[in-house]
């Protein structure tokens, strides 16, 4: 990727856009980079490796057209339970009707009376007067007995669900360890597909991310754990401290949580990632009623808005894209409810971080972005990084301009895509300290809302390469 190809949509949005990608979105991978997005995710637990492939394949080549970055977010599938076969696809569950969940019985198609289950222990784990969600809460169940592998339910609320939906349980009623055979086989194709990030379902703890990082090996990608129970809810500082980002999952939280109390639950942990300089992700059901609509709801508007008034970096899309009829106008209106709030909500918009202690480099973001503050004529913040850190301190400042990131290393360019207000640039060779101001307006694109006058603060280094910024400039693109 050389200088010139950039994030130009993300001069103009910082919060990131995340889709998963699926049927939907096969063939339409450049309308859906055209229309804002970031990361693709690619769920491991649906499709087949081919079409993961191949869906990997068409956005790189979409992102590539587009000139800009994009990254490969892989979701391995955890130890996840879902249903079997449904008659028809779907089937309605109706409330006060009897279900019967089939544990371990893989094959034969469900219906509304009795649905096969794979998971051989889910008889084991459950008992009496739980309460068990399938899809993300489209239906709840709770538990009345245990007839052998069966688990007898009564529907408490009922629903459509779908083949192949999750089912969740209570997590400290789940067994088993943090990673399956199929997550460990899954793992060691991660490099063939070329993933940016991979993220780790149903974390209960750091030392489940410990699991997958031995893996992954050292130099495998980022880890990105999915807050999805309780006990990660517990343990959330420990698990930032091992982790390259976070993803909210509010499905299976709705499961270990009264729903009344996962709002407050997402503002809480999204501000303590942010304070401590981790990405996070927003995702299940933002805007869900666009798979078969072609407009969201009003509640749906409040839900992106408020996630990105909580200072979330990224914003998911799950069936939206990969299942929905209007995968690409679901991704349109997150981007325009995303800008619309940045623009005219500054003084909704959370603040940065604390100011960074015993840190040259941090000390040195926390100017540089003062320094935009301060003066209207500064349009950009822009470092030249190797690793990315740089790129990421400035962004948990949370600067209201976009920070325009120079990296030689094509790894990194595609990692800060996750990143909030960050614009990546790739660079074909490392930057002498005479090209820095060349190079940054080769690189910044048409389309950038820089006009006569404006300013970049420079965050930049003299030393060698690998060596922390120890350089503030201000510049005049005009001078």
């Amino acid at each position: 990727m050389t200088a010139a190809q950039s994030s130009a949509t993300s001069t103009g949005r910082r919060t990131k856009l995340v889709c998963t990608l699926g049927p939907a979105t096969a063939g339409r991978e450049a309308e859906l980079v055209a229309a804002g997005l970031d990361v693709a995710r690619l769920n491991f637990s649906h499709g087949s490796a081919a079409a993961r492939a191949a869906a990997a394949a068409a956005v790189r080549a979409a992102g590539a057209d587009a000139r800009r970055p994009v990254a490969i977010l892989a979701d391995l599938s955890g130890p996840k339970i879902r249903t079997g076969e449904l008659r028809g696809g779907a089937i309605e569950l109706e409330p006060g009707t009897s279900l019967v969940l089939a544990a371990g019985r893989g094959g034969g198609v469900g219906d509304a009376a009795r649905i096969p289950v794979a998971y051989p222990r889910l008889a084991a784990d459950l008992q009496p007067g739980d309460r068990v969600l399938l899809g993300d809460g489209a239906a709840e169940l709770q538990v009345e007995r245990i007839e052998t592998d069966d688990v007898v339910t009564e529907v408490v609320r009922g629903g459509t669900i779908r083949s192949r939906t999750g089912v969740s349980i209570p997590s400290d009623r789940r067994s088993g360890g943090p990673l399956t055979a199929r997550d460990r086989a899954d793992a060691r194709t991660l490099a063939g597909l070329g993933a940016d990030y991979v993220a780790q379902s149903f974390v209960r703890r750091p030392e489940d991310v410990a699991a997958l990082r031995r893996v992954l090996g050292s130099d495998g990608p980022p880890i990105v754990a999915k807050i999805e129970t309780r006990p990660a809810i517990e343990r959330f500082d420990e698990i930032l401290d091992r982790v390259d980002g976070v993803m909210i999952a509010r499905g299976d939280l709705g499961v270990e949580l009264p729903f009344e109390e996962v709002p407050l639950v997402q503002k809480q942990l999204v501000r303590r990632a942010l304070d401590r300089g981790v990405p996070t992700i927003v995702a299940t059901q933002m805007l869900e009623s666009m798979i078969a609509a072609p407009r969201p709801t009003r509640a749906e508007a409040s839900d992106v808005a408020n996630a990105v008034f909580d200072g979330a970096d990224a914003i998911m899309l799950s069936g939206e894209t990969a299942i929905g009829r209007f995968p690409i106008l679901a991704a349109e209106a997150a981007v325009r409810i995303a800008r619309y709030c940045e623009e005219l909500g500054r003084d909704h918009l959370p603040r940065g971080a604390p100011p960074p202690v015993g840190s040259d480099a941090g000390s040195l973001a926390f100017a540089a972005v003062a320094l935009a503050h301060e003066e209207p004529e500064v349009v950009a913040i822009a470092c030249y990084t190797r690793s990315g850190r740089t790129a990421r301190v400035l962004s948990s400042l949370r600067p209201f301009v976009p920070i325009l990131a120079f990296s030689p290393d094509p790894e990194t360019v595609a990692r800060l895509t996750l990143v909030h207000g960050v614009a990546p640039f790739g660079l074909s060779a490392p930057v002498s300290v005479g090209e820095r101001l060349a190079t940054l307006r080769r690189s910044l694109p048409p389309e950038a809302p820089f006009g006569p006058g404006a300013a970049v603060v420079l965050v930049a280094s003299t030393a060698g390469a690998g060596s922390g910024p120890n350089l503030l400039e201000l510049h005049r693109l005009a001078d």
